[in-house]
């Protein structure tokens, strides 16, 4: 199935996942978000610059005026709700929502997650009506997204030459701008967790 999204053109690909090859098909998407931003694998990407490439507008929670009080304690949480993003509003052009009560590290994930979704044309999930309230969540696209924006953030190669330099955790994350958690998930995921100080 062909991406055709704002910015990069109809050259990104999504090949059907398979189960053996989808954490090879994230790192290629990956990689080929980061040649689109036009940043070597040792750069930091910043995530707020390709969101606005592709016609995606970042607010904050506490932007949104017209949010009930109730909602926005409920979504206002440091260890809560991270973000979510519009479908297109017709125009071409999206809604981020992210939580600013989150470190800059965390937003970066969060923000790459939906700038994922955007580009490969995920639909929105929805609230589905349940007595302790929720959403729906399809686990196959909500990994896709976070694994390929996680690669994009801190891709394979720069990662495993930091690793064997030595670097920490925390430098690493550091460098990329994310957060330790995010440096760990890439790296036992990756299966170089040997390298792990």
């Amino acid at each position: 199935m062909e991406i055709k999204k704002p910015g990069l053109g109809n050259d990104l690909r999504l090949l059907p996942p398979l189960e053996v090859g989808r954490w090879r098909l994230y790192e290629r998407l990956a990689l080929k978000l980061r040649s689109f931003v036009g940043i070597n694998l040792n750069t930091k990407l910043d995530p707020f610059a390709l969101a606005m490439s592709i016609g995606a507008r970042v607010v904050y929670l506490n932007d949104l005026t017209e949010l009930s009080e109730s909602s926005r304690v409920r979504l206002n949480a440091v260890d809560g709700w991270s973000g979510g993003a519009t479908q297109d509003l017709g125009d071409g052009s999206f809604v981020i929502v992210l939580n600013h009560r989150h470190s800059s590290g965390r937003q970066a994930a969060t923000l790459m997650e939906e700038v994922c979704h955007i580009l490969f044309g995920h639909r929105p999930s929805g609230i589905v009506p349940t007595r302790l309230g929720g959403r729906s969540y399809n686990f196959k696209v909500e990994e896709e997204a976070y694994a390929v924006g996680a690669a994009t953030l801190v891709p394979y190669h720069s990662l495993r030459n930091l690793l064997i330099s030595g670097v920490s955790i925390r430098g690493i994350a550091s460098h990329f701008g994310v957060t330790p958690s995010l440096v760990l998930y890439r790296a036992k995921g990756l299966h170089l967790d040997t390298f792990l100080p």
